[in-house]
């Protein structure tokens, strides 16, 4: 039994949830509002409705205390810089004419104006804007929104709790702005900093906040000593705040490590934990510094990225050791709901077997409020949802659909020489450019074009049986064609067909490969308004079919020029799924590897002599502390070169990765032994063309010269500087010319813009080459 004084405290809380809505009205005000469509005024007030919605319908299912100010219209980071007063200075007039512009001039650019960069948050597949700071940066308080929010949530009656990136975390996250010094660290403005983070605190204060949450994710991560005395400085000097609400301290994606005793003994009032994954070591590392005696803890035990039915049990046997570990004792999810879809009853499609396996977040509001009762109550008060549980995970347990010894079978067989190529890469690349005879720095794309609302309306008629499957292929037939005359018009040497078929690049597959499910209402952020519907990996993969090579081969029928293969490799299939839980991941992404390699031959088999295989989440997916990513890295370099490795040398296999910061993965990057790699360089300066140089890359490398995810048109101009830049780290012979990734969320005049003034570009610069002739 619990202790009962410990226990009766228990309540339930959650440190955010999904943003957008339940038919993404956010997105569509937003995106409104850009477009002239929506005004400023309600724009506003769908976003108050969804805030309202959310917080009632947490209380509704059992949630005591609700979070506020995690609610964006675009990145919360980005909002924590407007907080601070974090603006660059290009962007500072248009936020002083206008607030909400300027805040979205920061998130996306303007035709003139440069946006933030964005980059991954930690390791999943939400993307944040890096701040950007220097040793000018002046800090000022704006504690309008957090408090407003509060205040909101307030008037409903209900327990509201504000939720802050923290302080140390910003700084971490940031990056020197442009024109500073790249060796410049923003944490030693760590002291500038903390005045305002105090404003705000004496605001939320006033306005009634009894609790705020500071979040410190960073400090999951291995963090240096100064570090770490920067972190016990911030949290010793916040701490003796006299004008302040009581302080819970949180952290997630992981263990606290050295952190963990750094926060215990700072003078703040609780703590919030990570009890999931290789985060469950929290556990024993709590105990080691002697718990939180007279403190509260909010224990995160139910898993809040990933859509898998809790283990009660489980859960119950953490949360009683904790008791002993505490003053008190909260529950909660291990991390903000945000990163998982909203409510899993809305999916009339899933097989009701595995229905039952299933979890989005009003399903894990329910379990954290379960946990809490019967942490509170005892179990008898939540016999009958124990036992739900326990039959629920023993029909998972025991499927057929994840375990089918076929497929088990081959994955055992695999041997060493299946994951490498018949030939290394300098024989390759001769081989290569005998075959394809491209010039000095072609130029190609990522590999999607436009979806535009027409392709969109004809994928939901076909579904709605509006029209036929004829009817549709010809609609497909019309756009390729139209995409390639485009391409060869404007000069483009490496075509794509613009996968006008595919709705996202993982679901896409994830419906043709047997194993994966796909949801119909389980949209998830990926950054702004970009939201993206993660299928969920239920049981053991394998390919039926071809899945790519029908229309491959049609664009190929179409030119003489050759056409990129397009596939999304084995780590993005599982980064941008819900994964299962029951196996070792790299398991999981043998099996894929293999489906994917069936593929690979088949295209290559009907004519594809470029065969791209995407993996921007490599970097994404990287453990968060050094000592995991040995493992991780093995696993998730053999199942690409599992999956590519079965081709003749003459085919040139390319990936493509994104948005994330790659200077700890190069090593890895090469253990791919791809043929030619794109990667993102606009936002971050050709960053990544430097970090390939110095690391001895030595193979084919296209580092993005035009920012697809802002509306601006580069000028060929301003992509020639970037390719110039690019030509000082990487030889010609080796240099690619492209974006930085897809352009699926671009409207057509810009992207007909931006990808003439690229070739443009690549032509004026390599007219200007040794050896350009050739």
């Amino acid at each position: 039994m619990t202790s009962k004084s410990a226990a009766a405290a228990a309540r339930a809380t959650v440190y955010g949830c999904p943003r957008q809505g339940s038919n993404r009205e956010l997105k569509r005000a937003v995106e409104g509002y850009w477009k002239g469509r929506v005004t400023a005024a309600a724009l506003r007030e769908t976003a108050a409705g969804l805030r309202r919605t959310n917080w009632r319908r947490l209380a509704e299912d059992g949630i005591h205390e609700v979070p506020t100010g995690d609610f964006s219209y675009y990145d919360h980071v980005l909002d924590t810089s407007m907080m601070v007063g974090a603006v660059p200075a290009r962007h500072r007039e248009a936020v002083e004419a206008d607030g909400l512009d300027g805040y979205f001039a920061m998130a996306r650019g303007t035709q003139d104006v440069a946006p933030l960069e964005m980059t991954k948050w930690f390791d999943t597949n939400y993307h944040y804007l890096v701040p950007e700071l220097g040793p000018d940066t002046v800090f000022a308080a704006d504690s309008t929104k957090q408090v407003a929010e509060f205040e909101e949530a307030l008037a409903l009656g209900l327990s509201p709790r504000p939720v802050l990136v923290g302080p140390v975390t910003y700084l971490l996250l940031a990056k020197p702005a442009p024109g500073v010094a790249t060796d410049f660290e923003p944490l030693t403005l760590l002291d500038r900093l903390l005045p305002v983070y105090a404003e705000v605190l004496a605001d939320l204060r006033a306005a009634g906040a009894r609790w705020v949450q500071l979040d410190e994710p960073a400090l999951v991560q291995d963090r240096t000593a100064a570090e770490l005395n920067a972190a016990a400085r911030a949290y010793r000097d916040v701490g003796a705040l006299t004008d302040r609400p009581k302080l819970l301290v949180a952290s997630y994606f992981d263990r606290l490590g050295e952190a963990l005793a750094v926060l215990a003994k700072a003078p703040v009032d609780g703590l919030a934990l990570d009890f999931t994954g290789p985060a469950a070591a929290n556990l024993g590392d709590l105990a080691a510094v002697g718990g939180l005696p007279g403190k509260r803890l909010v224990a995160g035990v139910v898993d809040g990225r990933n859509v898998w039915i809790n283990n009660h049990q489980q859960s119950l046997t953490t949360l009683g050791t904790l008791l002993g570990l505490a003053g008190r004792v909260d529950v909660a999810a291990s991390c903000s709901l945000l990163h998982v879809p909203l409510d899993a009853t809305a999916e009339h499609d899933i097989d009701p077997q595995v229905a039952r396996w299933l979890a989005f977040a009003r399903q894990k509001t329910a379990e954290i409020a379960t946990l809490a009762r019967g942490l509170a109550q005892g179990t008898d008060a939540i016999a009958a949802e124990l036992a739900a549980n326990r039959a629920d995970l023993a029909s998972r347990a025991c499927s057929a659909i994840t375990h089918e010894p076929a497929v088990r079978a081959r994955a055992a067989a695999v041997t060493e020489s299946d994951g490498h190529r018949e030939a290394p890469y300098p024989q390759r690349a001769a081989a290569q450019r005998d075959r394809l005879r491209l010039p000095l720095l072609p130029t190609t794309t990522i590999g999607s074009f436009p979806q535009t609302a027409q392709l969109r309306t004809a994928r939901a008629d076909l579904r709605a049986g509006r029209i036929d499957t004829a009817t549709y292929d010809k609609r497909i037939e019309t756009e390729i064609q139209e995409v390639l005359a485009f391409q060869e018009k404007a000069g483009v040497d490496v075509l794509v067909h613009g996968e006008p078929e595919r709705n996202d690049m993982v679901q896409y597959f994830a419906e043709r490969l047997v194993g994966y499910l796909a949801t119909r209402h389980g949209w998830v952020q990926s950054y702004g308004t970009r939201y993206v519907r993660p299928p969920i990996l239920a049981g053991d993969v394998s390919r039926p079919e071809s899945m790519t090579v029908r229309w491959t081969a049609y664009a190929q029928s179409l030119t003489a020029r050759p056409v990129k293969g397009m596939l999304t490799g084995p780590v993005t299939m599982l980064a941008w799924s819900f994964v299962r839980d029951d196996q070792p991941l790299g398991e999981t992404a043998r099996q894929v590897a293999l489906a994917l390699r069936d593929e690979v031959n088949d295209l290559e088999a009907a004519g594809s002599s470029v065969i791209q295989v995407d993996e921007p989440a490599l970097r994404e997916t990287l453990p968060l502390r050094v000592a995991d990513r040995a493992g991780y890295l093995a696993w998730a370099t053999e199942s690409f070169r599992l999956a590519t490795s079965g081709v003749r040398p003459e085919t040139q296999i390319h990936t493509h990765m994104c948005y994330a910061e790659f200077g700890d993965i190069i090593r890895a990057i090469d253990d791919l032994d791809a043929d030619v790699i794109s990667l993102e360089g606009a936002r971050s300066h050709m960053q990544v063309a430097d970090e390939l140089a110095s690391a001895g890359y030595p193979r084919e490398v296209g580092p993005g010269v035009y920012d697809i995810h802002s509306p601006r048109v580069p000028s060929a101009a301003e992509a020639a500087v970037l390719l110039r830049k690019g030509l000082e780290a990487i030889p010609a012979e080796r240099l690619w010319v492209n974006p930085d990734c897809g352009l699926k969320t671009r409207g057509w005049p810009e992207v007909r813009a931006s990808l003439e003034n690229l070739v443009s570009a690549a032509t004026e610069v390599r007219a200007a080459l040794p050896g350009s002739a050739h």
